[in-house]
């Protein structure tokens, strides 16, 4: 005798509730995951909370003529404000990998590889955090929030950053974020893009979600307003504010050069800022900004525009103190030092599509939906002289945090239930 059927509609309800219930665990999980934009800085740490340095009013001054070996020693305790889209994986790298090589004490989030981003920093964010802990190095990204930040390290912490020219920084972000900003859903057609640049107040709510992502992202990083005017007279005092309170200000345009001048502030070695690019998107089949598009790209992000103008300027300043010459030198000693270590280190000498990728360790985090970030094959056979260097310049940003220990259990929950639903 056959068994019972069931009937259709049982299994349709059993479904639906089977649905309910996991979309209520996501949407659980993604309240965890993703914090309230609008959260201020009545969110920090208590100001009795003890501090690890005392508080001071501006960064303690650095030499920065530290070309001989004899003259410095090497700088152990950085701020790196972890802005978006400019290279600052590579940058991140850079830093764990020193870190690891000193055993430096590190300030990593708990649970996320960010500090609850896009709500303001808090030294409560940071795990283990007890009053009065000090740390070596903070690097994940983060909403700046100096004195949070400054409570953390001692007095003679280094604080830098990354900046990038505001328009190719939009078109990255819009490209990479757009599709987690429900406001470009509205926009239809092959170039996203350039139809919200025709007329980006249309579609533009600077109170919609995620919307920070695309305009002024730079200004709010650094913890301002990205919706001011950029004709009030706060611009230029937020702008001068980062001017005294970060050492230095690196160019995502000249990378090089920027490193150069960060190994001598830091009075490190030439192997301690070797680097391979990192985090870097497939070209796109959509043109890049050019003329018109470039121009309302620009006017879009004024804010950021501003402050880049007024750091190139100062960053050239930088390399002309430091010497025209000797920085034409450093740079190609470090360009030849790099392309020596690609042919040590990269299978086929270059970035390779994720599904190119033959290691899963080696396998870059992506966006929604999309798989457009390089990623590389580590060699078989490498040397053991640079075995273990070669691997650590090639791990991707999460997998390092992995490695150095980083508590990253919602990152990773959010990865399986993505990869469980192919998004």
């Amino acid at each position: 005798m056959l068994p019972p059927q069931k009937k259709p509609w049982e299994s349709m309800a059993k479904g639906l509730v089977l649905g309910a219930l996991f979309t209520s665990f996501l949407l659980l999980v993604y309240s965890y995951a993703v914090p309230p934009l609008h959260v201020g800085l009545a969110s920090t740490t208590p100001e009795a909370a003890a501090s690890c340095s005392p508080p001071v009013l501006e960064p303690e001054a650095v030499n920065r003529a530290n070309g001989s070996r004899g003259e410095c020693q090497p700088r152990r305790n950085i701020v790196f404000l972890k802005t978006h889209k400019t290279a600052s994986s590579t940058l991140l790298n850079i830093l764990f990998r020193f870190g690891q090589k000193h055993r430096l004490k590190f300030a990593f989030p708990n649970g996320r590889n960010d500090f609850d981003y896009p709500t303001f920093f808090a030294r409560s964010l940071v795990r283990d955090y007890r009053p009065g802990a000090c740390f070596n190095i903070i690097c994940n990204h983060m909403r700046f929030h100096y004195d949070e930040v400054r409570g953390l390290v001692p007095p003679n912490a280094i604080f830098i950053t990354v900046l990038r020219d505001p328009a190719r920084l939009f078109e990255s972000s819009f490209h990479y974020f757009g599709p987690v900003v429900p406001l470009t859903w509205k926009l239809s057609g092959g170039d996203k893009l350039a139809e919200f640049l025709q007329n980006p107040d249309r579609y533009y709510d600077p109170n919609g979600f995620n919307a920070h992502y695309l305009r002024n992202l730079l200004f709010f990083d650094l913890g301002y307003d990205n919706g001011l005017d950029p004709g009030s007279p706060q611009v230029q005092e937020h702008i001068l504010e980062v001017e005294r309170r970060f050492h230095l200000v690196l160019l995502q345009e000249y990378f090089d050069e920027s490193l150069v001048l960060l190994k001598d502030l830091l009075c490190w070695e030439l192997e301690d800022v070797l680097y391979f690019k990192l985090n870097a998107r497939r070209d796109s089949p959509v043109p890049r900004l050019s003329g018109e598009m470039y121009g309302r790209a620009t006017a879009w992000n004024m804010l950021d525009a501003h402050l880049y103008r007024h750091f190139n300027a100062s960053f050239w300043r930088k390399v002309e103190a430091f010497g025209q010459e000797r920085m034409a030198r450093e740079v190609a000693a470090l360009r030849h030092a790099n392309e020596r270590m690609r042919t040590i280190c990269i299978d086929g000498g270059h970035a390779v599509d994720a599904a190119a990728i033959q290691d899963e360790a080696m396998q870059p985090w992506q966006p929604l939906g999309t798989k457009s970030i390089l990623g590389y094959n580590l060699k078989k056979s490498i040397g053991q002289r640079h075995a273990q260097l070669c691997r650590r310049m090639l791990t991707p940003e999460i997998q390092y945090l992995m490695d150095l220990g980083a508590n990253l259990w919602v990152t990773k929950l959010w990865k399986f239930i993505r990869d469980f639903l192919r998004w």
